[in-house]
Parts: structure tokens; sequence; C-alpha cells
């Protein structure tokens, strides 16, 4: 998936869980954007990528791309590291949304992920789309209906 995929549905999932949870929208959306970002940290032609190029080269130099940042292994190591230093809950869960919400459209793409790692093998959903398709241009304009909703939604918090 490309980035602005990734950022609307960031937007979209952190949106949903302010619904549900009644946390700061604000303050979920604005974690959420980082959160959905935050996988491709392996990769040093994404957003993340370019903006910590250091970090992104040794990480894909250890693990490569889509396979530590990309696990549940490193959602639990974040998760953990959060709790200890994030006092914000907003922050913390906007975070957390937004990576799920990336590894879930990762796995929509015809390379899957290696959500085990370090088991080598990867995970894909049974219908896989190609990155920078129609498809993936659907994705997208779905996930910003579904953003509209959410946000028309809990506008309701600061009324």
């Amino acid at each position: 998936m490309t980035g602005k995929t990734h950022i609307i549905g960031g937007i979209a999932s952190s949106l949903a869980s302010a619904q549900l949870t009644g946390l700061d929208p604000v303050i979920m959306v604005g974690a959420g954007i980082i959160g959905a970002l935050v996988p491709d940290i392996c990769h040093g032609g994404s957003r993340m990528g370019r903006a910590l190029p250091m970090i992104s080269k040794l990480i894909n130099l250890i693990f490569g791309h889509r396979s530590f940042t990309h696990s549940l292994l490193f959602l639990v190591i974040i998760s953990f590291l959060m709790d200890r230093i994030l006092p914000y809950e907003a922050l913390k869960n906007g975070l957390m949304v937004g990576m799920i919400s990336h590894l879930l459209l990762d796995m929509a793409t015809r390379s899957g992920i290696q959500l085990f790692f370090p088991i080598s093998f990867k995970v894909r959903f049974p219908v896989t789309i190609r990155t920078g398709s129609l498809a993936e241009n659907l994705i997208f304009s779905a996930l910003a209906l579904v953003s509209f909703y959410f946000g028309w939604q809990v506008l309701g918090y600061y009324i």
C-alpha cells in the first residue's frame, strides 16, 4: 500500500476507535497517522524511512522489509514500551490502532507480511491487490468515507 492509503487507514481506524472508547479523537487521529506510518520504518523510501534514514537503514539491514516491524512481536514490544513511557491513553491507543491498520492493509497485498516473525511464514489475505492499482484507490476511497462518517460522529465530542 502507498503512504496515503496507510494514512487514511490510520485516520479511519483511530476515529472508529475514538467513537468506541470515548477517548479524545484529535489525539487519536494524530497518533493514528503516526502509528500507520511506523511499521514502514524498515523501508528507506517510505515517509518514516526518509524522516529517520539512519534508523531505517539499520532496521532494514538487520531485519529486511515487512518482517520484524510488521509482526505481532513488534506490536507487543511497542505496546510494552508505551505502557511504561506514555501516560496518555489516547496517544497509546491511537498509535497501536494505526500500526494495526498498517499491518491489515499490507496483508491485502501480494507480498503479505511476516506476522509471526521470526518465523519466515508470510501472511496475506486470500484476495490481494497490487500497490498503486485501481483496487487500492477504491480501498482508499472507502476508508475516506469511513473517516468522514466517524469524524462526523466524534464531532459531538467537541460540541
